[in-house]
């Protein structure tokens, strides 16, 4: 889903020990997420691993008209960080000779029909040509999907998609290029690679996901919720600004059912579950070498790889990268290639008028100088 009104839910609590510390210790880092507030979003919580050690910091406010600031280690929404999880799990199938890379995606999803030329390595990369379910931008066109916006989402939004709805609704829909010509972001290539994933093993990606990287990284506070629309214990509110009949509205949209980008962005995490997931990740404990090569291997025309972004810094500090949004929620995943310095944060929006486009930018362009270019 579009970053149209970005915000975060964070876990209402006190903050973690030597949290003001590390804040003092780091002054540059606090002003960079002090940006994100001063430029008109709610809250930021932040957390820094480098060389240095780990530094935590928040900015800002958890709740609209309280003066809380965001705890340190609050749950939110990932979004799309949830494709780099799924993506793992599909790749650690391969690795184990469950699935094959470059085999048609059709060989463990019969019921759909899909073209055989769509291979796995298709979905993951968004080279597949299906049709994103929560709507598209494509060679210039606007193309509408299911309720993923405005006033519709927002009378919507707690309604339950299975996902076999979702992909069939896409699947309705003209592919938009043929398998692995051209590179289009889209969701429902990842509700069909977690689709793919409970055929394999034969019982829910949910649990999958439970079994293979959560437990065994002591993930706690990362779930998948399926259709549930609260977040588990506590958190802070969440709100969403837009446009509907001329008017501009504020709604509360703390509680909102994740359905609609199942196996996409459904995930909820911590800033400190990102970090050491990701981190694992990009040191290679989590896949074979080969495999985490293949994951890294950029497409030309987007550098996304298989479930994550390859990039440089405006200073030229090779970067891996997956960030995320949902409708008030957002989500930073950033590691150097090796996984020892990484950056994991959230941010939220309240009611203010705030250009995303433009303010968000530039505020995540001085976060990252601060974390992966200064000194």
């Amino acid at each position: 889903m579009a970053v149209t009104a970005l915000a975060v839910t964070l876990l209402a609590g006190a903050a973690a020990p030597g949290v003001a510390a590390a804040q003092q210790d780091r002054p540059a880092l606090q002003e960079a997420i002090q940006g994100f507030v001063d430029a008109g979003f709610a809250g930021i919580q932040a957390r820094v691993h480098d060389q240095r050690g780990e530094w935590v910091g928040t900015a800002g406010v958890r709740k609209l008209g309280e003066s809380a600031k965001p705890p340190a280690n609050g749950r939110f929404r990932i979004g799309s960080n949830t494709k780099t999880f799924v993506a793992t799990v599909v790749l650690q199938l391969v690795a184990e000779g469950k699935v094959g890379l470059d085999s048609p995606a059709a060989d463990h999803l019969p019921q759909f029909g899909l073209d055989r030329r769509i291979t796995v390595r298709m979905l993951l990369q968004h080279t597949s040509g299906v049709f994103n379910h929560t709507g598209d931008y494509y060679d210039g066109t606007v193309l509408p999907g299911l309720p993923s916006t405005g006033q519709e989402w927002v009378d919507n939004r707690f309604h339950t998609y299975q996902p076999e709805e979702l992909v069939r609704f896409a699947l309705s829909k003209p592919a938009l290029f043929a398998p692995g010509t051209d590179w289009n972001y889209s969701n429902t290539g990842y509700t069909l690679a977690a689709l793919l994933i409970e055929q394999v093993i034969g019982h829910s990606y949910a649990e999958e996901m439970q079994r293979r990287i959560l437990r065994p990284l002591g993930l706690r506070d990362t779930v998948v919720p399926g259709a549930r629309t609260g977040i588990p214990g506590p958190h802070a509110h969440a709100y969403y600004r837009y446009q509907d009949a001329g008017q501009w509205k504020t709604v509360d949209v703390t509680r909102q059912n994740p359905s609609l980008i199942f196996g996409a962005g459904d995930m909820i995490s911590t800033t400190r579950d990102l970090q050491t997931f990701f981190s694992a990740l990009m040191s290679g404990k989590l896949l074979p070498a080969p495999l985490l090569a293949a994951m890294r291997t950029p497409h030309p025309k987007s550098g996304y790889g298989l479930g994550l972004y390859v990039e440089q810094t405006t200073c030229g500090v090779p970067v891996l990268r997956h960030n995320g949004s949902t409708i008030g929620y957002g989500a930073l995943m950033y590691s150097t290639p090796d996984g020892s310095k990484t950056l994991t944060a959230s941010v939220t929006l309240g009611d203010a008028d705030v250009d995303v486009a433009v303010e968000y930018p530039k505020a995540l362009d001085k976060l990252l100088g601060e974390v992966f270019c200064a000194g």
